[in-house]
Formats: structure tokens, C-alpha cells, sequence
């Protein structure tokens, strides 16, 4: 198993994001993020980071309105998949959730399984309003979009 450290982004991070991302968009596996979107965004994203300063994982908390926010841009260097890692970026990104009491989290995803772990429940995309208007009328797949749409309400306790 790799030893690695979770930790806030930081801009020094942007080009290994942004290649770990496009890595996973030349497969399908997500949609790509341009340069220009990570450096305005990086605040957002939370790295798993080896001994040797190689990113191996990230994982982007994006809040989207009161007290709802997004889970996204979630990626595991394939060659260490299956070890907690996706598991590790996705519960530091909730812990944020529970500083900036934010207590509704979604993501829309090709791994409803892998969320449903977490204690995420598959829902209809019409419960994501929000997000539909403000990012989804301008992604290529829209309407079509063939994601899963996956929500976790955080007890009262958590947020």
C-alpha cells in the first residue's frame, strides 16, 4: 500500500491536477477541466500526495449553493486504484463540508457504487436544481447526461 499525505491543493499543484483529470477525460471517465478553470479553482480540490511529492489522487468540494455542495473531479492514479485512496480525498472534502456547514453533498458520477459505500443514495437528477441551471445546460452531454446523480444529507451532528 503507498503511504500517502491528504491535504488542501495548493497552485503549485495545477498542471499535476490538471493531468491526472485529463487522464481520466481522454477515457470517458470524466469530463475535462481546462487550465484556465484550475488555477481559479484549486481552492477547491484536496490531493493525496506520495513520500515523493507525486499527486496520486484529487478530489474537488465545490459548493454550489447554502448549504448544498458538489462532489467532483474525483481521481485515483489507476496504478494504485483499490487501496482507500478515493475512499481518504472523498472524506477529507466531507469533513470540509462539516467546517463550512454544509450539511447536503452530491456528485454526479460513472461510480454510484463506489458513493453508495460512502452512504451516498443514487437520487433523480431533478433534486439538483441548482446544479442543472448553473453547470449542466452548458456540458456537451446535456440533456443526455448518462451519470449517476448520488446525495448524502449529513446528520445535524456532522455539519
Amino acid at each position: 500500500m503507498v503511504e500517502v499525505t491528504i491535504r488542501k491543493a495548493h497552485m503549485d499543484d495545477v498542471k499535476n491536477v490538471h493531468a491526472l483529470l485529463m487522464d481520466c477525460a481522454r477515457k470517458g471517465q470524466l469530463l475535462p477541466r481546462a487550465l484556465i478553470f484550475l488555477y481559479g479553482h484549486i481552492r477547491n480540490f484536496h490531493v493525496a500526495e506520495t513520500a515523493d511529492g507525486r499527486l496520486v489522487a484529487c478530489c474537488a468540494l465545490a459548493p454550489v449553493w447554502e448549504d448544498l455542495a458538489e462532489i467532483c473531479s474525483l481521481v485515483v492514479d489507476e496504478n494504485i486504484r483499490r487501496q482507500g485512496l478515493g475512499r481518504r480525498v472523498v472524506e477529507s472534502c466531507l469533513a470540509e463540508c462539516r467546517e463550512l456547514h454544509i450539511r447536503k453533498v452530491f456528485s454526479l458520477t460513472y461510480q454510484g457504487e463506489f458513493f453508495q459505500r460512502l452512504g451516498f443514495h443514487i437520487v433523480d437528477k431533478d433534486v439538483l436544481p441548482q446544479k442543472i441551471w448553473a453547470d449542466c445546460v452548458h456540458c456537451p452531454k446535456y440533456p443526455d447526461c448518462d451519470e449517476t446523480a448520488v446525495y448524502l444529507e449529513m446528520n445535524e451532528g456532522e455539519a
